[in-house]
């Protein structure tokens, strides 16, 4: 049966949770990104001239230096918004259409790859930011065979799930039901993690408040059994609430800690990198960006981005993991960002591509070191080529 969110009074457990999410900051300087469905967002005039502004230790994760991207080929074109990817163990990869709500399945043979329709997500209702969005395989997917996938549905956002036989992809069951959705931020992003458990971003839906509001599952992070109950280590254990305060995150990664990464788009002033920690709340609607960017508003029990950038450089969507670096997808910024994890903190970040392949939206780690990467020229917001959208290839080099 899918787990249906109530709003339903829980005055104890809501009044836990809210004290559970209000902890102090941790310390970190972390910061928040402009909106993808504010195309017209100026970046303000403050000292972050460079666009990207963190910290500023060592560049390099390791002696080595930084890792180098280069685009060294092409896995895909003709695609529609490709949303979500997912690798399988047998080398293929699963991807989203997010205004089609097609699932593709792509294959490796003799040097490139091939495409195939494995399926739609009947129960999708693309419309503007909305459709079928991330998709998750299960850690047990060699045994199961279930995909995961966060779908806007006609009522609402959900989890719904799926299993992948020989003759394509069966019929979809909802896991998590009464995400809240709207015509924009409507986040979308899924995720494993230690332990087995999915964790998935929510936007606010264009409702400020639902951020803030410990019963609804909107502006948050999720983490969920895979059948969408509550994970056990929750800050209120009858809650799918990890941590709370967000925009709309698009972007998640694990990196070789184990620490939880996210990329959440802001509103006019700053977009944003934060270290995603139990019960943390990080501040939207009342900060955007670092406590020290919202002079006169409280900032008591809220946490700070790792690292900001002014709204016209960024929009960042996916986010991934790889040679001690985590790499941004920027829709409205139009590059790649690499921001080199250095001990507990973040070094100088680096834009890549800019311009050169328009809106890029989703950024995987694949298994053979590699990243795919999206874009987003489809979505009604960039400007075609013949190829769009496209899953590019790049390399990273020392």
């Amino acid at each position: 049966m899918p787990k249906a969110h109530s709003p339903a009074p829980r005055v104890l457990a809501a009044a836990a949770l809210a004290a559970a999410l209000l902890l102090p900051g941790c310390g970190t300087d972390q910061s928040e990104s402009s909106s993808d469905a504010d195309p017209s967002a100026t970046a303000p005039t403050s000292g972050h001239t460079s666009g990207a502004a963190t910290p500023e230790p060592s560049d390099a994760p390791s002696a080595r230096g930084p890792a180098r991207p280069s685009v060294t080929g092409t896995i895909a074109t003709g695609l529609e918004v490709p949303w979500g990817i997912a690798f399988l163990p047998d080398g293929s990869a699963v991807v989203t259409e997010r205004d089609s709500a097609r699932v593709l399945r792509l294959s490796p043979r003799r040097g490139a790859w091939d495409v195939s329709e494995i399926g739609t997500i009947d129960a999708a209702d693309p419309a503007v930011e909305g459709g079928l969005l991330g998709v998750a395989a299960s850690p047990g997917f060699d045994s199961d065979r279930t995909l995961y996938f966060y779908v806007t549905a006609s009522e609402d956002n959900r989890i719904m799930r799926a299993e992948l036989t020989d003759g394509g992809l069966g019929a979809a069951e909802p896991v998590l039901t009464g995400i809240p959705k709207g015509a924009v931020h409507d986040g979308g992003r899924l995720l494993f993690g230690p332990g087995g458990y999915l964790y998935a971003s929510t936007g606010e839906s264009g409702q400020r408040d639902l951020a803030q509001d410990p019963e609804s599952l909107g502006g948050k992070i999720l983490r969920i059994t895979p059948d969408g109950d509550p994970a056990p280590g929750n800050p209120d254990p009858d809650s799918p609430v990890w941590s709370l305060g967000h925009r709309n995150v698009q972007g998640l990664a694990w990196d070789d800690r184990d620490r939880l990464w996210a990329s959440e788009f802001g509103d006019s002033t700053w977009d944003e990198l934060n270290l995603v920690e139990k019960g943390r709340n990080y501040g939207w609607p009342g900060l955007e960006g670092r406590t020290a960017d919202n002079p006169g508003v409280p900032a008591e029990g809220f946490t700070d981005p790792v690292a900001v950038w002014s709204t016209d450089v960024a929009s960042p969507s996916g986010l991934a993991w790889a040679e001690g670096s985590l790499w941004l997808g920027a829709l409205r910024g139009t590059r790649l960002w690499q921001v080199p994890v250095t001990g507990d903190g973040v070094g100088r970040a680096r834009p890549h591509f800019v311009g050169d392949y328009g809106r890029l939206r989703t950024v995987a780690s694949a298994p053979d070191g590699t990243l795919w990467v999206t874009t987003s020229n489809r979505d009604g917001r960039g400007t075609p080529s013949s190829q769009d959208d496209r899953i590019l290839q790049v390399t990273l080099a020392r």
